[in-house]
Order: C-alpha cells, then structure tokens, then sequence
C-alpha cells in the first residue's frame, strides 16, 4: 500500500514538478519584463547563436502564429512586433495558476511569495493546491497520445494579459519542458489483482475538482489487450453526481468510448448514514439519465442482516436498476462476485440506447451549470460576483464551448456536506469560476470547496512507522 500509493508510478512527482516549474516561469517572466525594455528582453529570449545569428525557439513559433506574425528572424521585427511578442505584460491579478504539493497542508492554501529583497518588490498573495488537482493531472487523465499531451500542456490558461488576452503555458515557453517532465507519466502501470488479474494504474485527477476518473489512455490500452469479447471495468470516482457525470460528459467526449454498463457500489452502512434508499435511487435514477444500465452492487458486511440486504436490493430494482447483487468478494475473492459478473455481462450485451449526455456544449457556460445543478436537484443557481466576473471573461475569450467539471462536496448532492439522503430545492452557489483549458473544460467552484484539504484532528501518521530488521512498513492496511 505504501508503494502503490506514494510512489510506486511516479506520476505524482513528475505533476508536482512540472507544475511548479509553470509556476516558476510566471513569475519569473512578471519580474524580467518589469526591468527590461522591449528590446532587451526580445535580445535575451532569442540570444545570439555560436554564428552571431539571433533565432526564435521551436516553441515561440506557436506564440508568433497566434499573434499572427509570419516573421522567422527577430531582427525582421517591427517595434511594434517585438512589444506584442516579447511582453506578456501579465495582470497579477490574473493568474490562475497554483503551485502545488502531495501533503494535506491547509495553511499553504493561501500565501504571498516575493517578499525577498531580490525580488524587488514583486509581492504578490498566491496559494498551493494538492497535486492531484493541478490541471497537469487532469491533462494525463484526458490525453490520448503523446502529442496530444504536449498540445493540451501548452494551451493551459494561467492567467491574462493586462490587455484581458489569455497567457498559456506556450505563451511563455514553457509547453515543451512540460511534455519532457511528463513523458514517462503517459506510460500507465501494469499491476494484478491478488487473483492475477491485470489492472492498470494511471492517473489520480482529484474526484471533487478536476473529473476524477481513470486514464483514456489506460483504458484504450485495456480494451486492445481484452479483444473485442473481453471486458475493461473503469472508476469514477465518488458517486453518480461527480465520478460519473464526469465520465459521461467530460471523458466520454475526449475519448469517443462509451460505457455498456455502470456499475453503483453501495453498503447498507453508508445507505444508513444517507437516512435510507432514497439517496441509491438518486445515483440510479442520475445514471439511467445517460442511457446506459444500471447494475447496482450491495458490498456485503458481517453486520448486516438477510433482512436488510434484501430491503436494499428490492429498492434498487424499484428504482429502475437493470439489476441488484449482494457480493462477499471483499471476503471470498472473485468467487464471492461470479453472480455480479453474469449480471454485467447481461446488461452490457442488452444495451438499447446510445449514451445522452446531460447538456450539448454549444450552449452558454452558464446554462450548463445549471443543466447539472437541476440534476442535483437543486431548483436554481446563485453566482458571487466572482463567478459572474469570470464566466463573462472566459465567454469573451471563447471557451463557452467547454464541458463543466463542477468542483463540489462528495458527500451531498447539494453543496452543504451535512445534507443527507436525496435533498431538493436548494439553491446551489457558485463561489469561482476557473478555466483548464488544457484538459479542456471550465470549472466552477462550489460554495467552500477547496483545492487543498486540511488534516484531521488525529491523521493517520500516528499509526505509521518503518520496522527497521525487516525494512516493512506498518500501520498500513
């Protein structure tokens, strides 16, 4: 476990890295072009060669093809030419862009880095977000192949120009050094189940912020290997409202999959906490939305009774269900699921409908929003002025086309985490509005979700420890 989860693929450290180094270059680039002029920073981004020859770099071809400069010779630039090319002129206020880190640390969330006496006065208030939930993440999930990769790191959105233009990670250079940090991520990790079968691990994109779901690469990598008869089951993580309208709207359209059959765990411990059923037939009723059969699994634990199992399988069906197991493989391994496997098998073999998505993109940032909202069930959408500010900004710049990645709490389907079972009628508030315009969708911030957890009051660090004879870890389960 203490491999799997800290290291053992690496593709946590090469985000990390890789976002941290987009981070170094904005601020980097705010500094240099606030003592420089025009000139000077045109003659030190393209510096002479061994021949005395200035030249553009391969990536800042990218950046004169979007200003619309054909030129291929720095010196051939008008004054005017250079100012567009060599400044940003980035607004501060602006940037979008986080650093982050792999650790639950709540009081990184908000910070104000360039209070060193070289930097002159650069102070700006910034804050860290938890790794999983850079946009670098979320592009490893989206991505279909390398050059696909390299394309979507250099259109990332970190912020605007003074002027209200968008800066991307290409604007500053930076695209290519991404694709380099992150070249050996894109390879999923090929593991086994205690039973010997294959899983690949890729991707960890953060459920509650980014789509929360498994790699497109992973999975087109599986379904090769499985062969046209075979079977690949994929995760959305968290329930039917985050992991699975995610998988529908959002990975669904990048990849050009779509799913024969989805698969609802639920416990009869986690349906008590939810005050009952009514909360499984939400996810159910959510999922059929999309087209697609629903096989609901009911985990089996040594406290719950025939009477309560049953109760739960009975509510499912009546809920439109395609089916309804009860499954001890927690307990007894594949065996303990043979009844569950038949009955995906079955309801992959009688789909009838292609997948619906929830909303079209060519309608307006905002009425998606409240597409998925309604589907919540809440009656309506309340925007700060925040929120308003940016769906205005991101519409003018032309990313209304994007699918919504809604950043909201696991554990409702409102936004208030204490509301249970299946709530209704509430108004859902929209505190931010952020574009990852890399991975490729728009995404609003609901009410207090935040982008870096906090640790509890007792984490789990006090019962983890190495014992040094054997060099194994313990306290881990």
């Amino acid at each position: 476990m203490d491999e799997f989860n800290l290291h053992l693929t690496g593709d946590i450290h090469a985000i990390t890295a890789a976002n941290n180094l987009l981070d170094s270059a904005i601020d980097t680039r705010i500094f240099h072009e606030s003592i420089q002029s025009d000139k000077a920073l045109l003659n030190r981004l393209c510096p002479p060669n061994k021949e005395g020859k200035r030249c553009f770099g391969d990536v800042m071809f990218r950046r004169l093809k979007k200003l619309g400069i054909s030129k291929t010779r720095p010196e051939d630039l008008t004054p005017q030419e250079v100012k567009k090319f060599a400044r940003l002129d980035i607004d501060p206020d602006s940037i979008t862009w986080r650093r982050v880190m792999d650790v639950n640390d709540q009081f990184l969330r908000k910070i104000t880095i360039g209070q060193g006496p070289e930097e002159k006065g650069m102070v700006r208030e910034t804050g860290f977000d938890i790794s999983v939930a850079s946009e670098i993440m979320a592009v490893l999930a989206l991505t279909t192949s390398l050059a696909d990769m390299r394309e979507r790191l250099g259109k990332m959105l970190i912020g605007n120009s003074k002027a209200g233009d968008p800066i991307t990670a290409d604007d500053l250079g930076v695209g290519g050094a991404l694709t380099v940090l992150m070249k050996d991520a894109i390879n999923p990790t090929l593991m086994q189940t205690l039973e010997g079968t294959p899983v690949l691990v890729h991707a960890g994109p953060f459920a509650n912020i980014a789509h929360g779901n498994s790699s497109i690469v992973a999975d087109k990598i599986a379904l090769k290997l499985v062969g046209p008869g075979g079977f690949v089951v994929t995760e959305a993580g968290f329930g039917a409202d985050i992991g699975t309208e995610k998988f529908m709207n959002i990975k669904c359209r990048y990849s050009g999959l779509t799913p024969q059959c989805a698969i609802i765990v639920a416990t009869i411990r986690a349906l008590k906490m939810h005050c009952g059923c009514v909360n499984l037939a939400r996810h159910i009723l959510y999922t059929k939305a999309y087209s697609v059969n629903v096989v609901v699994v009911v985990n089996k634990f040594s406290t719950d009774t025939e009477a309560e199992l049953n109760a739960v399988r009975n509510a499912a069906l009546a809920a439109g269900a395609y089916d309804a197991v009860i499954c001890t493989h927690h307990a007894h391994g594949g065996k303990g699921a043979v009844d569950l496997g038949i009955s995906v098998q079955r309801a992959c073999e009688n789909v009838t409908q292609p997948l619906r998505f929830l909303y079209p993109l060519d309608i307006g940032i905002k009425e998606k929003i409240e597409a998925i909202a309604k589907s919540y069930g809440a009656s309506g959408v309340e925007y700060s002025e925040q929120a308003e500010k940016q769906i205005e900004m991101y519409s003018r710049q032309g990313f209304s086309g994007l699918p919504i990645c809604m950043a909201e709490t696991q554990y409702s389907f409102s936004h208030n985490a204490s509301e249970k079972g299946a709530p209704s009628g509430f108004i859902l508030p929209i505190r931010d509005v952020r574009a990852s315009t890399g991975a490729g969708f728009i995404y609003p911030l609901v009410e207090t979700m935040s982008t870096m957890p906090g640790l509890p009051k007792r984490p789990c660090f006090y019962d983890i420890d190495l014992d040094t004879a054997t060099g194994k870890v313990i306290g881990l389960s």
